[in-house]
């Protein structure tokens, strides 16, 4: 225990207890209580007779006054010279009247699970104590619609909430009407997700009940069992007995935020994985629950002073919520301790003991001064050297393995689905999409009664077609439920309808759009969540808890809340869940991925962030597609003159498929009679009584994988002979999903249509999305400019709309970099998207071929790529070197990356490869193509980069046998053997041997990311996408272009914080080496191009071996 600093304090150190500890208080350490007969003996060797004393009394219930952090306050409580404690026996507290009770002047006492709070007022009324805590608040803090009015009061914002009252005396307070998808409570709507708590404040069994649109279900949490604090279940039905508050779920990211004040001026942040995420409670060596001091902002202290004093507890524990950028009460506890924070025990301790002898020292004649102290200064540590700091990660990531796509279109004039477009609000866009259960129940009815009466009446006057009502029907009928996840319908208003004679009247019309059953697969899933357990790869270091297994820094970063951590998805349910399992494998969560989708994944109000409509087509897309359909219509062999029209780019991949496909009609007569021969196969095996029960993949049956063949089959040759181009990659992706998860079924020539079907779709898919670089980058904007805006803005971050948690430097322990943030964002789309992204980067004019020979390569390598295959990548990384300038362009560097997914069914041996992950050198390194290389961006620190000044060369070594996942790998660094000479060899050969890491490769079945270029600034980026957005007409870009910023920042993204370096005196001082030369140590670190940090952050093993090393060299 430190030496008393505060005037008043005891300078004896015997703390005054009057109570002794129970035997099973194995927290309490035995010497830290002493008798009263004990105090009285150290008395009597005083000179002087004893002063007054202040009586401070501690009534609640023994566990709680035993605890370890009551015990080490109260300890430190005692310092104050005049200040004695006594701890009210429980026995006397639930068993003696409360006459009998001890004296005090100054009482702590709080209610908890078996406390007389009844009797606890009456002392109060009897002997008129100080109240640290106020008790008749705490009847209150015992009722949530109490809590929740007393904040309400206050003005402190809280989540929208209903009452449920079921009492039989206030029937108007009972009114509850459950929907699918939503719940009414006294005409107050709230939709899925919303969250329902007991209103009894003991009652810690609050459920979290999510949209069908996400799965379904609830998450039910209750008071922390062993390693679990919450479970996901089926069912979805509110509960119908008791009394509840109902209130709106407010996306917090996974995380929440424990508030501890201690009076109206000091509030202690912690935060916490949220119980609701996976239910998997963190907890450390010790077992107690992994919790990181945060940073409160202003408005939050001022949130934290309104509880502290509305609710008049002096020592309170409340929630808060940091959601959409606001900050939000949703419980409070009353009286809370911090565990495990010797920083705040001082601090508690320190502020009680100011406020008991403020209050009682006039009246006791006690000559005492409320002690002034400096204030404060987070310092924070700051990297030097050659090391560069990861700043942000920006991923666009396509979804995983899905079922095959199946869409039907059609179009429809009765007046029940105008009906059913003006119900849901159709007319104000002109388009309606349906997703949630009740909705596509309302088409299937629709659907169903127009079919009766097409029976009924063979000339009735309803124009849609029986065909495609009965198609509708059939797949509205699909395994027997619906799932939002899972299907659409889309209703499109047509103004004019199809031409009409001059004696048709103008009839409404609208195209109904029907996309069924494109699920994400249990493949795309263990896809989506290895490839994001290998992502974490990417981010250095690790240590602690995390050290020794792959990804340790990430989750490192991530666990300290210096992660600020965004991931948002289109509104597909396979991107959704996609996003949802790649974040469970970032994050090493557990359970279900509907508590994951819904917390962590936003996919809502993005305003076209990643979705786009597939029906609404550019005007250049339009003639693009006309274009591409005229020239693979030919039933000739492909000339020059259809190389320059259908391949201007020269793009490798898109030469080599013409060559493969020769006569594109011949191809199409070939993949259609496959086709033909493959339904045929169906059918017999149908017919087959073996194959009855037979399930596909996926608990596919053959009847529905006839279904989407047979419609392939009529819908890609037409009535004219001609052949439907944009069915061709309908019918690739068929055939690919087939051979790769029906190839049990033995169908003959499946290899062959998919590799006639794969030539086809290598022409007709990328192509696309523009034939020359013109139209490209015209498409190119239509689908992605709000996504390219977005990632501008992540890199300079000029929006402050998004608050993150920021570490505590002063109570962070463990953490050497309190202040380090790295920035994520992650973005789910569909291939368009990537596509676009892609050519935007490709033909954008970034850099020039020309002039830059890595941006060759890269370009070369793009070129060769035939298809961006599910689990697309494009990475972009940014770092911070801060020996550089502040308005220097090499203080921040951007990396680019790529990978084009999922590899192929059959593995080619001429397979595109690049130069490997974050080569060594931009310009002139000679490494050799590694299509799997992975570079160690751990070395010797937390969560800091390699130095991209010194070159690196890669170990490559076997598969490791431990217990790593399929595809771990054991990649060391070893620094060149330039430098492996005299000291400075020593030195590296040190850290080539401890500093070793176990890399995590990326998923075998995933290509690993390619570097397209490691050596941009952010001023090049910056200006690249800012052009882009002139380019493309963006009239937010137009509105902002005559703005001015000063010239020296104009690369500096403001969010990055420019920390003074402290004096390498007072860090190595503190470190113990002050009786070391300084200038010459800090040469010698220079000299090894490694940061006075970086080094100090190595093991005690590698400092004992610099010291060494230092004095030899002396």
């Amino acid at each position: 225990m430190s030496e008393p600093n505060s005037p008043g304090e005891s300078r004896c150190g015997a703390p005054r207890f009057f109570v002794g500890c129970e035997d099973d208080e194995s927290e309490v350490l035995e010497d830290s209580i002493r008798t009263d007969m004990e105090l009285y003996e150290d008395g009597e060797d005083t000179d002087s007779p004893p002063e007054r004393q202040i009586v401070v009394g501690i009534c609640c219930m023994m566990k709680k006054s035993k605890s370890k952090p009551m015990t080490q306050i109260l300890e430190r409580l005692c310092r104050f010279e005049y200040i004695t404690v006594v701890i009210f026996p429980e026995d006397v507290i639930l068993n003696e009247p409360v006459d009998k009770w001890p004296l005090c002047d100054c009482l702590i006492s709080f209610h908890s699970k078996g406390f007389p709070l009844d009797k606890a007022v009456s002392y109060a009324k009897l002997r008129n104590p100080l109240l640290i805590n106020d008790l008749n608040m705490q009847y209150y803090i015992q009722d949530r619609r109490e809590v929740y009015r007393i904040l309400q009061e206050e003005g402190i914002d809280l989540p929208r909430y209903a009452v449920l009252n079921r009492d039989p005396d206030k029937p108007d307070e009972c009114n509850l009407v459950e929907g699918e998808d939503h719940v009414e409570v006294n005409g107050e709507i709230f939709q899925k997700p919303f969250v329902e708590k007991p209103v009894c404040a003991e009652d810690h069994n609050v459920y979290i009940y999510y949209p069908t649109s996400a799965g379904g279900g609830s998450q039910r949490l209750f008071r922390k069992i062993g390693s679990r604090s919450s479970v996901y279940s089926p069912e979805s039905s509110v509960r119908k007995t008791g009394s509840y508050i109902y209130e709106e779920f407010m996306p917090t990211d996974g995380t929440d935020v424990k508030v501890y004040t201690v009076g109206p001026d000091y509030a202690h942040a912690e935060a916490r994985k949220s119980p609701a995420l996976d239910g998997k409670v963190e907890r450390d060596s010790e077992g107690k629950e992994v919790r990181y001091p945060v940073m409160l902002s202003a408005m939050e202290k001022l949130v934290a002073r309104k509880v502290c004093l509305a609710f008049k507890q002096t020592v309170c524990g409340f929630d808060l919520l940091r959601a959409n950028g606001h900050s939000y009460v949703c419980d409070v506890n009353g009286f809370s301790f911090v565990k495990n924070s010797m920083k705040y025990y001082d601090d508690c301790a320190k502020i009680l003991g100011n406020i008991v002898m403020r209050e009682l020292a006039p009246q006791f004649q006690i000559p005492w001064s409320i002690p002034t102290e400096a204030e404060d200064i987070p310092i924070v540590p700051t990297t030097s050297g050659t090391m560069m700091e990861l700043r942000c990660v920006i991923a666009v990531i396509r979804h995983g393995d899905r079922t095959p796509k199946q869409k039907m279109k059609m179009e429809v004039r009765n007046p029940m689905f105008f009906d059913l477009f003006e119900k849901y609000g159709g007319y104000k866009t002109g388009k309606l999409k349906l997703k949630k259960p009740k909705q596509l129940q309302e088409v299937l009815d629709i659907t169903r009664q127009l079919l009766a009466e097409i029976g009924q009446q063979n000339d009735c006057e309803i124009e849609e077609k029986k065909s495609k009502l009965e198609q509708l029907k059939t797949v509205l009928e699909m395994y027997g439920h619906f799932s939002g996840i899972n299907r659409k319908v889309q209703l499109t208003y047509l103004p004019h309808g199809q031409p009409k004679t001059s004696s048709e009247e103008e009839v409404l019309t609208a195209r109904l759009c029907g996309h069924f059953q494109t699920l994400l697969t249990p493949a795309g899933r263990v896809q989506a969540e290895e490839l994001g357990r290998a992502f974490r790869c990417m981010y250095p270091g690790g240590q602690g808890d995390y050290a020794g297994f792959p990804g340790c820094g990430l989750l490192r970063l991530h666990s300290t809340y210096r992660h600020d951590l965004k991931i948002y998805a289109s509104d597909e349910g396979r991107v959704q869940m996609t996003a949802a399992a790649f974040a469970k494998g970032l994050l090493a969560l557990e359970g279900e991925l509907t508590p994951i989708l819904v917390q962590m994944v936003k996919s809502a109000n993005m305003n076209g962030l990643l979705d786009n409509d597939s029906d609404s087509l550019s005007s250049c897309q339009h003639r693009v597609k006309g274009r591409l359909h005229e020239i693979l219509q030919k039933d000739r062999d492909f000339t020059d003159e259809d190389y320059d029209r259908l391949a201007p780019t020269c793009s490798a991949s898109l030469v080599n498929s013409m060559k493969i496909v020769k006569n594109p009609v011949a191809t199409c007569d070939q993949v259609y009679a496959l086709i033909q021969s493959l339904t045929s196969q169906i059918r017999k095996r149908m017919e087959d009584p073996k194959s009855a029960d037979l399930q596909l993949y996926h608990s596919e049956t053959l009847e529905l994988m006839l279904q989407r063949w047979s419609k392939l089959e009529r819908d890609f040759r037409m009535k004219n002979g001609r052949y439907d181009i944009s069915k061709i990659p309908d019918i690739y992706d068929c055939v690919k999903y087939d051979v790769i998860h029906n190839a049990t079924l033995g169908l003959e020539d499946t290899l062959e249509l998919f590799r006639l079907s794969r030539a086809l779709a290598d022409i007709v898919i990328p192509q696309e999305y523009g034939i020359n670089r013109v139209e490209k980058l015209d498409i190119a904007y239509a689908y992605c400019l709000p996504l390219v805006r977005k990632i501008q803005l992540d890199l300079q971050r000029t929006h402050e709309d998004e608050s993150v948690n920021k570490l505590h430097p002063l109570y962070s322990r463990g953490v050497m970099s309190p202040g380090r943030h790295v920035r994520t964002r992650l973005y789910f789309t569909s291939e368009s998207h990537v596509h676009s992204l892609l050519s935007i980067f490709r033909y954008g004019g970034l850099l020039d071929e020309e002039k830059d020979q890595q941006w060759k390569r890269a370009m070369d390598y793009l070129s060769a790529v035939s298809e961006l295959n599910y689990m697309t990548q494009i990475v972009i990384m940014l770092y911070e070197d801060n020996n550089k300038d502040i308005s220097s362009e090499e203080r921040f560097h951007v990396e680019l990356h790529f990978s084009p997914g999922v590899k192929g069914v059959e593995e080619e041996e001429n397979a595109p490869t690049g130069f490997g992950f974050r080569p060594a050198s931009a310009e002139n390194g000679q490494k050799q193509p590694d299509p799997s290389s992975l570079e160690d961006l751990s070395r010797d620190e937390t969560d800091r980069a390699v130095p991209l000044s010194e070159p690196i060369t890669i170990q490559r070594k076997s598969p490791l046998i431990r217990n790593h996942k399929t595809g771990s790998m054991e990649v060391r660094l070893a620094l060149n053997a330039e430098r492996n000479s005299g000291l400075m060899g020593l030195l590296a050969s040190y850290l080539s041997s401890a500093a070793g890491f176990e890399g995590c490769s990326m998923v075998p079945s995933i290509y690993p990311l390619e570097t397209l270029h490691n050596s941009l600034s952010l001023k090049q980026v910056s200006e690249f996408l800012t052009s882009v957005c002139q380019n493309a007409g963006d009239p937010h870009t137009r509105t902002t272009r005559g703005k001015t910023h000063k010239p020296t920042h104009s690369c500096l993204p403001p969010w990055c914080e420019y920390r003074s370096t402290s004096s390498i005196s007072q860090d190595l001082t503190f470190l113990g080496f002050s009786a070391v030369s300084l200038p010459d140590v800090w040469g010698l670190f220079m000299e090894a191009k490694l940061s006075l940090t970086a080094c100090f952050k190595l093991s005690s093993q590698f400092m004992s071996v610099f010291v060494f090393i230092y004095f030899c060299h002396k």
